[in-house]
């Protein structure tokens, strides 16, 4: 069932139905003051932190889905009729309702009409403000006079940390005072330091009535879909002191026939009366920026800031749902993903709150090409959260970090694989900028002393040579990629012994492109040790192990009745070149054959059910098919992508990544149940009975590795210190494909053609009508407007 379509003019995803399988969601503002909202105005904001700066309560997880949020009640006073803005929380019949929601980048749109009264609901944040806008513009399409009541409505947290609020209610509950000033509600909660206040405000329309006190609004034994207050047409005027407090101001209007009306409702940060922490009071706010016109312009500047940042990679290829994906959403969500980590979503409810180590390193990787200078800064921060013994905090508290005063993990509490991505994300920022120099920018450890990025980069490969295991691969230590597999702290991980060589290379060609032969030489040789010890005992003839325990046993192995074969190790066996020519064609033809699902590749075959002597599998609280546990994880996947247009094999790499590609179920939504418009974490595998369905939606590294695989690897246009790669491998079905990016400050264009339906194949290029061998444009080439032409030949 389809339940909306693509806009991409609009760059907008267009809701028609709205009661979707599960909540869509998009997100609002920026790292100073962000939210989220449903296609019914669900959602929550909050200031800084989703954590501990939480505005507007979300009780995660109810009944209904994704209540409360940011809900306009309009009430028809000559029969006391009332509907709200967004289809829910009233919840009209759709067959008399008429809704259509418009998911922006950055803002969403609710559009009704219900008994000839049509109404627009626009939600955002402003770029860089701490307020966010519930603007709404009613139009009366009858042809009589409507008297029509407004009352706006917005469940207030009672404490700035998610938990507090949520659980401790014997202190949270007492802890809420509210006031009025001149038509303006102001909240006082001193429970976060430097947290105070927040404020409520309305223009547009003269304000006739307020409620502060929730259950006063609400009444006894009812719900947001039928408020008393709005039954009766009228607000008490409470002012809450204690219990829980709500966001109501009420007007009143008229409307002629044809004629249309705005009102504006803002929510902010700080006090209504006076500027507090440097933002502006809420009354300066309300006169600055409350009218019509400032609306549109704000919104406007949000939409043209969208733009600016992804028309920096733009596609055209046989593919529209690619096209769909890579121009507008999927890029979205790699920024989604960059600024928020794991922490703000339907999902995450606050506990999560900060950057993981891991995550981070990842999330970067996908927009360096859009805001490297943003990029860096981030970069910057993560790898002042590397140790000096070169392992990584686990999580990074941008808001309390403090390097050289950080504590240590313990040693048993390092995860593995964290520091090693390090090496892939710093030299995409290098070969992205052509800045090699900042290789030699010296940063503070976590803990205590510092070094260059480059030491950074070395003492992360040194954390993982003092931390190898008897047969000379790296320990899997607290966890490796995967946190719901233990096979002891002195355990070996397969897996990170593979990003381990890995990152081994990458140092070494960097060192190697700043002359620091003596470094090179150092990576080189750790290289190599590790390439004979993985060569010696993680082959299993048809694929490699997943890993060694501490005590001898081995998962992913064929001797192994459950988790016989794991997805990552194959596919960093070829994207680390640790595997030989032929070992990479038959472990990747492994997955094909074990792996392979009509809605993508499984993480393990087959799922455990029993425990294991030898391994610990938290992974069996979840039955078969769910998640780590034999699941469709679509984090690995990309990386599959990756490994088959490694291997030149276009076609392949095109089924996996068009399997679980989010806009090839918009026709039929109800199967993946969650947003065609963005990736998820996981989607459930064949064991499972909800085969097909995903779930986790938005932050996740779906995101940013799905991204590098179909632009980099399937497209083929990718940095390099010396310029940039064409080198695509693509399906032999495509006549051609375009892309528009820019690269080092440079607007560049590049056109592939493919006469002979060949996968891949690019001896030389065109660039601005001069050829030259080998799929390298070198970067001193290349000017603003060039173009790039490729062909694809067989010899």
């Amino acid at each position: 069932m389809r339940f909306g379509h693509f806009d991409d003019d609009a760059r907008e995803y267009v809701i028609t139905s709205p009661d979707t399988p599960r909540s869509w969601i998009n997100y609002l503002g920026s790292q100073l003051y962000g939210g989220i909202v449903s296609q019914n105005a669900g959602g929550y904001s909050f200031y800084r932190s989703g954590g501990t700066g939480r505005i507007l309560r979300m009780r995660f997880n109810g009944v209904p889905i994704d209540q409360p949020g940011r809900y306009i009640y309009i009430r028809d006073d000559a029969d006391g009729d009332f509907w709200s803005a967004s289809w829910q929380p009233v919840g009209k019949p759709l067959d008399a309702y008429r809704s259509l929601v418009r998911h922006g980048l950055g803002y969403s749109i609710f559009e009704a009409e219900y008994k000839g009264v049509r109404s627009e609901q626009t939600v955002f944040i402003p770029d860089g403000q701490a307020f966010e806008y519930w603007a709404l513009k009613l139009e009366n399409r009858t042809k009589r006079r409507r008297v029509l009541s407004v009352f706006s409505y917005g469940e207030l947290a009672n404490n700035w940390d998610w938990k507090q609020d949520l659980e401790n209610l014997q202190y949270s509950q007492y802890t809420v005072q509210m006031s009025e000033h001149e038509g303006m509600l102001r909240w006082r909660n001193a429970t976060n330091p430097g947290f105070e206040e927040v404020w409520f405000g309305m223009a547009g329309a003269a304000v006739t009535g307020f409620e502060t006190d929730r259950d006063l609004f609400l009444g006894p034994y009812r719900t947001q879909a039928n408020p008393l207050a709005v039954k009766n047409g009228r607000c008490s005027g409470s002012l809450a002191v204690g219990d829980n407090w709500c966001a109501v101001l009420q007007t009143s209007i008229q409307l002629e026939p044809g004629e249309t009306r705005d009102i504006l409702f803002l929510l902010g940060m700080g006090s209504p009366v006076e500027s507090w922490n440097g933002l502006p009071s809420g009354r300066e706010i309300l006169k600055e920026f409350g009218s019509p016109e400032r609306l549109a312009k704000e919104l406007d500047a949000v939409r043209n800031q969208w733009v600016r940042r992804l028309e920096t990679l733009q596609v055209k290829t046989p593919d529209p749902d690619l096209n769909s994906m890579v121009n507008v959403w999927h890029a979205y969500q790699t920024h989604m993903t960059f600024n928020w980590s794991r922490g703000v979503s339907l999902v995450e409810a606050g506990g999560r709150d900060g950057l993981g180590y891991r995550d981070t390193v990842q999330d970067i990787l996908a927009v360096t090409h859009s805001i490297p200078g943003i990029a860096e800064e981030r970069m910057n921060l993560i790898l002042t959260g590397q140790t000096a013994s070169g392992g990584g905090c686990p999580l990074i508290k941008p808001w309390s970090h403090r390097p050289g005063f950080e504590k240590a993990p313990a040693d048993d509490r390092y995860r593995s694989d964290d520091t090693l991505w390090l090496p892939i994300t710093v030299a995409n920022h290098v070969y992205e900028t052509g800045n090699l120099s900042y290789l030699e920018t010296v940063l503070p450890y976590a803990d205590r002393g510092e070094a260059s990025v480059l030491g950074h980069l070395k003492q992360a490969l040194q954390f993982s040579v003092d931390h190898r295991g008897r047969n000379g691969l790296i320990q899997g230590l607290h966890a490796d990629w995967n946190d719901c597999i233990k096979f002891g702290t002195t355990g070996e991980s397969v897996f990170t012994s593979f990003l381990f060589f890995h990152g081994c290379r990458i140092v070494a060609k960097l060192s190697r492109q700043m002359g620091r032969d003596a470094d090179a030489q150092w990576a080189e040789e750790l290289a190599e040790d590790i390439l004979g010890n993985i060569q010696e005992c993680a082959w299993d003839g048809e694929w490699f192990l997943r890993a060694i325990s501490a005590t001898g046993g081995s998962l992913g192995s064929k001797k192994n009745p459950e988790g016989s074969i794991y997805l990552n190790t194959q596919s960093w066996a070829v994207m680390s070149g640790a595997a030989t020519g032929e070992q990479a064609e038959r472990c990747m033809e492994s997955v094909h054959d074990r792996l392979a699902t009509e809605h993508g590749l499984l993480l393990c075959d087959p799922p455990h059910r029993n425990s294991d002597p030898h391994i610990q599998l938290p992974l069996l609280v979840y039955p078969p098919g769910h998640k780590e546990n034999g699941g469709i994880f679509c984090h690995s996947n990309s990386w599959a992508i990756v490994a088959e247009c490694m291997l030149g094999h276009g076609e392949r790499a095109h089924e996996y990544y068009r399997a679980f590609l989010p806009a090839r179920y918009n026709d039929n939504a109800e199967v993946r149940q969650v947003e065609p418009y963005v990736y998820c974490q996981f989607t459930h595998g064949r064991e499972s009975p909800r085969f097909g369905q995903s779930r986790n939606p938005w932050l996740t590294g779906t995101a940013s590795w799905t991204y590098v695989a179909v632009t980099q690897w399937i497209l083929g246009v990718r940095p390099a210190l010396e310029g940039l790669i064409v080198d695509p491998c693509m399906p032999s079905s495509w006549p051609e494909f375009q892309v528009l990016r820019d690269f080092r400050g440079k607007r560049i264009k590049i056109h592939v053609r493919n006469p002979d339906g060949l996968e891949k194949g690019v001896r030389g290029l065109r660039i601005d009508g001069k050829w030259t061998e080998g799929c390298l444009a070198p970067a001193q080439s290349l000017k603003d407007g060039s173009l790039i032409e490729a062909v694809l030949t067989d010899g």
